[in-house]
């Protein structure tokens, strides 16, 4: 089993900046892949950004260019730092690990709010 614990959440106003914290504990593999999600209300979860057991990193949608993300390996913590944040940003972000097979794990998730 892993765990994986969101942190970081909070209410912004618009422009702002928020880093987002995800650690993970529990039987982690050398090897996995661990993306960040979110959730808009009445909407699918959608891919954010992934990183990469060779640290390759890759972005999707609208965060695209304002989102980096990155890990500390020593603190099991990967991160995602969001910059010049607008309302439509509002999500609940989720970090997802992923080691092959079905080993696949889901965080309860961080509350981001983003005031005009």
């Amino acid at each position: 089993q892993v765990q994986l614990m969101e942190s970081g959440g909070g209410l912004v106003q618009a422009g702002g900046s928020l880093k987002l914290s995800c650690v993970i504990s529990g039987n982690i593999e050398r090897d996995y892949v661990l993306d960040w999600y979110r959730q808009s209300p009445g909407q699918g979860r959608d891919l954010v950004a992934e990183i990469t057991p060779s640290d390759s990193v890759s972005y999707r949608g609208s965060l695209k260019g304002r989102v980096t993300i990155s890990r500390d390996n020593a603190k099991n913590t990967v991160y995602l730092q969001m910059h010049n944040l607008t309302p439509e940003d509002t999500a609940v972000y989720y970090c997802y690990y992923w080691s092959g097979g079905e080993k696949a794990y889901w965080g309860q998730g961080t509350q981001v709010t983003v005031s005009s």
